[in-house]
């Protein structure tokens, strides 16, 4: 392996441990320090802190479903999809640096939450934004860095080159 692409691989593996670190630090704080459904204001009341465990997915989605059905969507699924971003970070070399930095935060966003559902059975969100018409559900970390590397993703594919680039 030469020199340019284990620097290439090193930068990629210290970006996915960089947002791994960030949502596991962040959530330690969070369920050390803050009891449940506790309403910490942070900037006013427009940003808030509270600690809720999530057994769905994003915004809870998918929490009331079979054990079964939820190991699949929520555990397996995205073992896939971190697998096959993995595998195209490594087989790909002429990835456009966009796509390989929002793959690089989708990786860490998914394997952050991923280990919470593993270790604890939910994931901790505690964050929540409240502009009136403009209100999110309890978020985390990992949450943050998946939709800022899927949105890295979407600007990077918006180029028809790169799309034909990405084809496996």
């Amino acid at each position: 392996m030469k020199v340019r692409e284990r620097l290439r691989m090193f930068a990629i593996l210290a970006l996915i441990l960089c947002n791994i670190g960030c949502d596991q630090i962040s959530k330690g704080i969070v369920r050390e320090r803050v009891g449940y459904h506790e309403n910490f204001k942070i900037l006013t009341d427009k940003f808030t802190l509270m600690k809720v465990e999530n057994t769905g997915a994003f915004l809870s989605v998918g929490s009331s479903l079979p054990y079964f059905i939820k190991v699949l969507l929520l555990s397996l699924l995205p073992v896939i999809v971190i697998c096959y971003a993995l595998f195209l970070l490594i087989s790909k070399k002429n990835i456009p640096i966009l796509i390989v930095l929002g793959l690089a935060f989708v990786i860490g966003g998914g394997t952050g939450n991923l280990y919470d559902r593993i270790r604890y059975g939910s994931v901790t969100d505690f964050l929540h934004i409240d502009f009136g018409l403009f209100q999110t559900g309890v978020f985390n970390m990992a949450d943050v860095s998946i939709m800022i590397g899927m949105l890295m993703i979407l600007i990077g594919l918006s180029n028809s080159k790169t799309s034909a680039l990405m084809k496996v």
